[in-house]
């Protein structure tokens, strides 16, 4: 520190220490909440299914026995809060909110559990809506969890960039679809991550085909998958491919994620295992 130094950094041209140490802008969540492990789950763009990544994962936790939640960061989308069928308000008490829990237990909240009507358009400037994100996580009473899966808004802007400022997350899925833009999506969710020394976790690729009826053949309708060789380029996993299925979407349409059968995603289960060994 120099001599007469006003603390005031951004009007000083010195480079001392002081100036030039990383600062940490973690926030820490709510006292009565014991949070193990976040993950965020991203896209570089939209419509890609990041949200029902994010839904497969946690059920995906939840049936392996982890106490599992869901903080909905998708405040102008949230679409979470209907694939699990949920449609009653969350509660307060003296202490803070309290997530809403769906019928396999997954703790879940969203912007769509606290308005008057679910269909009301969310009209908010970017702070405003970061600001809401860094609520659910200080104000909301989530209890003892095992992993937090986050769905974030897709894009990098300001939501994505307060969610990794001010929730120390323990990693990303990236998710993408086998369209030509796939290289792109992934290149700027991996450069926000690298920004932002968050550590990739892996890659799923929504989308990923659809499988005829009668004879189980995989036909490509957005062309030839490339998530292999553009995850291997960068020393990414591929997580999961998830093909276009008619009775997933009606699940969803119905909320009832959780009674999805099967899944394509049974690397993300091997990843929360080796996450859950460490300290």
């Amino acid at each position: 520190m120099s001599e007469g130094c006003t603390h005031n950094c951004e009007s000083c041209p010195s480079n001392c220490a002081e100036r030039t140490a990383v600062q940490d802008m973690h926030v820490q969540p709510h006292d009565l909440s014991q949070i193990k492990k976040v993950i965020g789950v991203v896209s570089g763009k939209g419509g890609v299914g990041k949200s029902l990544v994010t839904a497969m994962s946690a059920v995906l936790s939840s049936k392996k026995g982890y106490k599992t939640a869901i903080l909905d960061a998708d405040i102008t989308g949230p679409s979470i809060p209907k694939m699990f069928g949920l449609h009653e308000k969350a509660q307060q008490n003296e202490d803070g909110l309290l997530p809403v829990q769906t019928k396999g237990g997954i703790e879940v909240m969203s912007l769509n559990l606290l308005m008057e009507n679910e269909t009301d358009p969310v009209i908010w400037r970017g702070p405003v809506i970061a600001g809401v994100v860094t609520q659910f996580w200080t104000d909301v009473i989530w209890g003892d969890v095992d992993f937090m899966f986050v769905d974030m808004p897709p894009g990098t802007g300001d939501v994505p960039l307060t969610v990794f400022q001010s929730i120390r997350t323990d990693g990303i899925i990236v998710v993408t679809s086998p369209q030509d833009l796939v290289s792109m999506i992934v290149e700027k969710a991996v450069n926000m991550a690298k920004m932002m020394d968050i550590p990739i976790l892996g890659v799923v690729e929504n989308y990923s085909y659809v499988e005829c009826p009668d004879c189980g053949k995989k036909i490509n309708i957005f062309g030839e998958s490339r998530i292999d060789e553009i995850a291997a380029a960068k020393g990414l996993k591929v997580l999961g491919k998830i093909p276009m299925k008619q009775t997933v979407a009606q699940k969803c349409d119905k909320g009832e994620i959780e009674d999805c059968k099967g899944c394509h995603i049974k690397a993300v289960g091997e990843l929360l295992d080796e996450m859950a060994k460490e300290k």
